[in-house]
């Protein structure tokens, strides 16, 4: 078996391009962009979707420490190499850029070789699984600003945030004081939420076990934790990391909010007892130094409050949801009227933004320094519930204290 390995290793590799890209450095509005993925799951399939959909583009390259989905890869585009070692994939020279689409714990492995490889970088969420690997991150980025860093926040890149910065640009809204966010879901009976099964194959001889690991603590190969790494505070955020972060970073982007001067996370697993250690219902608030109280809450047992956020000011509420609205406090705004959002966009915009962005040089949708302050909220949030304390950021020292 492992000899077989081997040889799908060699057999996989051999499907690298020839050297046809364009010089490394700003490309012109319709030069073809050749790209890799680092991550071929559920989600780096859904981003290679989005990124075929852009216009003048290559995928070229796939690399993953599981041989399934490299042949499960070669179903979308039959013509590019294959890599169980991302730095073979990285090693190709004529790869302009990659997405990351690996567990939460590899970000900054696969970031900071990635960029040190100079590639531009499509960084999936959340960007830094601790403040430690967003540092590290940050260090290797400032030494190659002409790289593009995209997080892949993509809410930042509909349209419903042209329509929150044209409310909040109307002064309509007034002194902004909290915003209230939910997350809820529910599936049927026995479908646990993010639940994935343990198939044969998925065993040492095809996948990379300590690849995988990377500098997660070392552990005796395990199918479960592999396939289910979200369930694992080795490897996961949790919910905070799956989807606090994009509610986030939506706001930290149009109010301009820093990383939390406190941060107080409640909860546990409350209706899955299925060995995961992240919690299924949760609340989480958030002091900000602008004064303004951020507070999320979230659960995997009832739908009915649904994905929605409300930006709560004294003249106004910004009210999103499906759609966002602006609807006037009257007790200050009496002849204020209710405005609707309206603005549209596809939903690969911010894959496209990303790569119009590698071509002008221009600041992305969802920049590092963006994808850092939601980094360091989320983990002061897993931090205060796993030590069952208030995380105060220091903003000095650029620490959790």
């Amino acid at each position: 078996m492992i000899d077989s390995r081997r040889k799908f290793i060699g057999t996989m590799a051999t499907g690298l391009a020839t050297t046809l890209a364009s010089p490394k450095g700003v490309l012109g509005a319709n030069d073809r962009i050749r790209m890799g993925i680092i991550g071929i799951g559920a989600r780096g399939t859904e981003l290679v979707h989005w990124a075929l959909a852009c216009p003048n583009l290559d995928f070229v390259a796939f690399a993953d420490v599981y041989t399934k989905r490299l042949e499960d890869a070669k179903a979308l585009v039959p013509n590019a190499a294959t890599y169980l070692d991302h730095r073979r994939l990285l090693d190709d020279k004529t790869i302009d850029a990659v997405i990351i689409a690996t567990p939460q714990h590899l970000h900054c492995e696969h970031f900071v070789n990635s960029i040190e490889a100079g590639k531009h970088v499509y960084q999936e969420k959340t960007m830094a699984f601790t403040v430690e690997h967003a540092k590290r991150m940050r260090a290797a980025y400032q030494q190659a600003p002409k790289l593009t860093v995209q997080v892949g926040h993509q809410g930042v890149s509909s349209g419903q945030m042209p329509d929150a910065q044209s409310f909040l640009a109307t002064g309509y809204v007034g002194k902004i004081t909290a915003v209230h966010m939910h997350m809820y879901r529910n599936t049927p009976h026995g479908k646990p939420q993010w639940a994935r099964p343990v198939y044969p194959d998925m065993n040492p001889e095809n996948i990379l076990w300590n690849s995988f690991l990377g500098e997660a603590p070392k552990r005796e190969f395990d199918a479960n934790r592999y396939i289910n790494w979200r369930y694992f505070w080795d490897y996961s955020g949790g919910n905070v990391y799956e989807n606090m972060c994009h509610q986030l970073s939506f706001w930290y982007k149009a109010l301009n909010l820093q990383i939390p001067k406190a941060v107080t996370m409640t909860g546990g697993v409350y209706l899955w007892k299925d060995g995961r250690e992240v919690p299924d219902t949760m609340n989480v608030s958030l002091e900000h130094p602008e004064d303004i109280l951020v507070s999320w809450d979230s659960g995997f047992g009832n739908n009915q409050l649904g994905v929605t956020e409300d930006v709560l000011g004294d003249d106004g509420t910004i009210s999103k949801g499906q759609s966002i609205r602006y609807l006037p406090q009257k007790v200050n705004r009496p002849d204020g009227v209710e405005l609707l959002g309206r603005t549209t966009a596809p939903a690969n915009a911010h894959m496209q933004n990303f790569l119009d962005c590698i071509r002008s040089g221009k600041e992305p949708a969802c920049p590092f320094e963006l994808g850092f302050r939601v980094s360091i909220a989320c983990r002061m949030s897993v931090d205060s519930y796993r030590q069952g304390r208030t995380m105060r950021w220091d903003p000095k020292k650029e620490q959790i204290v």
